[in-house]
């Protein structure tokens, strides 16, 4: 008969060790219990845990011990910190420590349940696959990208909140995606939001969800983002651009682990990894009063920067033969010349205009090979400097590649809605239109 999987508690509350003694018994699980940290390290050493439930202020030190305790053993144990309610800076601390979730007293039954059950399905360190036949869709071999694959591999085994930068079109929902289908919470919902094409007016029902009856139009009860994502991951995407009356609410929910439905009496306990992500250096925001600083710590404790293209441009041979290859040009081939010529390139559209690049090639090529012609690259125009009127000669090519970047800027920022594109540039979809086929963009 297999043995019971057993937790380790540590608080010096008797009362808050007995409740969660009792709980966790009736879940079928075996504990054992601590009272400083000197003894959770004594049985940490003599025995094996399956997880460990710890205090952050102990009569003889801090959990961030107990924490470094139990990752430093041969078959390090996942741990969970119970810190005083509203203390972000513990729960970001333990979290940056390593520590797999927090709980904020007095400590919620449903909650403590929750956190044990998802726990308990996280894999021992170095069981996470960091290959190809996990994270597959990372192509390429540079330093860059296998540095991303192992650290994607490593957060996938923890709750903290994860936030990805880099520039757009670099895979940063990929990443997003990645985190999640490695993790203990692969089998739950994955939901994307892109936080900059919701209505300010919508964005409270969208996230959170109503009643029926709550306003005109509302004639059924109604899921938001966080019910829908209950148990799994929710991906912010764009999350700088999320107004600062809903960076309020936002934060509520993160500290609390409650929603409250529009039209509600009451709220409810929700059980979701977040992951955001956006394009702009959100500290420099945090600096001009743009995005609160405590959520940017809630959602910055770990980081991970996705590389730009023109970063490992190495990758790009790899990357172009499996793009064209998922486009079914299994059979197209991509000259010297050509691979050259996008290797020199500076992308900034990254991995997405690349996309783009080839789809167009493969339509415009013959006798099953891309040239360089094909790819119709834009030169990187060279820097004005004062006084020389030569550098924006000539004239039409200087103004097609200026024209050119504002509109692969306004459809990255619209995930390429065309319609929505055509409002960031204040023209028509007409406009638009004709603008895309003279450029050869679509």
């Amino acid at each position: 008969m297999a043995a019971l999987p057993c937790v380790l508690l540590v608080d010096d509350e008797p009362d808050l060790l007995d409740l969660m003694e009792l709980t966790l018994a009736k879940m079928g699980l075996e504990t054992d219990r601590a009272s400083s940290v000197a003894e959770a390290r004594r049985k940490l050493s003599d025995r094996t845990f399956n997880l460990c439930l710890t205090d952050m202020r102990l009569g003889d030190g801090e959990g961030l011990e107990v924490i470094a305790a139990a990752s430093a053993l041969p078959a390090p144990v996942p741990v969970a910190v119970i810190t005083a309610f509203g203390n972000a800076g513990n729960a970001v601390a333990a979290l940056k420590a390593g520590a797999f979730d927090y709980l904020a007293k007095p400590v919620a039954l449903d909650q403590l349940r929750a956190l044990v059950k998802s726990a308990l399905k996280v894999p021992p360190a170095g069981s996470c696959k960091t290959g190809d036949e996990s994270t597959h869709e990372l192509i390429g071999d540079s330093a860059a990208m296998q540095d991303i694959r192992t650290r994607i591999a490593k957060l996938a085994r923890t709750q903290a909140p994860v936030h990805i930068s880099g520039e757009s079109g670099s895979g940063k929902e990929l990443a997003a995606r990645l985190i999640h289908r490695l993790g203990n919470r692969s089998d739950k919902p994955f939901v994307a939001v892109n936080c900059g094409a919701i209505p300010e007016t919508l964005m409270e029902s969208e996230f959170f969800g109503y009643r029926k009856g709550a306003f005109t139009g509302a004639d059924s009860d109604r899921d938001g983002f966080f019910q829908a994502a209950n148990g799994g991951t929710l991906f912010l995407d764009e999350v700088a651009d999320l107004p600062l009356s809903m960076q309020v609410k936002l934060l509520r929910v993160l500290q609390e682990k409650k929603v409250r439905k529009i039209g509600a009496t009451t709220e409810d306990a929700v059980d979701v990894r977040i992951v955001s992500a956006t394009h702009q250096n959100l500290a420099v925001l945090v600096e001009a009063g743009r995005f609160r600083q405590d959520l940017y710590y809630r959602l910055n404790v770990i980081d991970l920067t996705m590389p730009s293209l023109r970063d490992r441009s190495g990758d790009i041979p790899q990357l172009a033969r499996a793009l064209l290859n998922k486009m079914g040009g299994h059979d197209i081939e991509l000259d010297e010349n050509a691979k050259q010529a996008l290797c020199a390139y500076t992308f900034p559209g990254n991995v997405r205009e690349l996309e783009n690049i080839l789809e167009r090639a493969l339509a415009l090529c013959e006798d099953q090979r891309i040239r360089s012609a094909d790819l119709n690259l834009t030169p990187a125009l060279p820097a004005a400097k004062s006084g020389d009127a030569g550098s924006k000669y000539p004239l039409q090519d200087y103004l097609d590649q200026a024209e050119r970047a504002a509109i692969l800027e306004a459809l990255e920022q619209t995930r390429y809605n065309k319609t929505a594109a055509a409002r960031v540039l204040g023209v028509t979809f007409r406009s638009l239109r004709y603008r895309l086929e003279r450029l050869g963009i679509e």
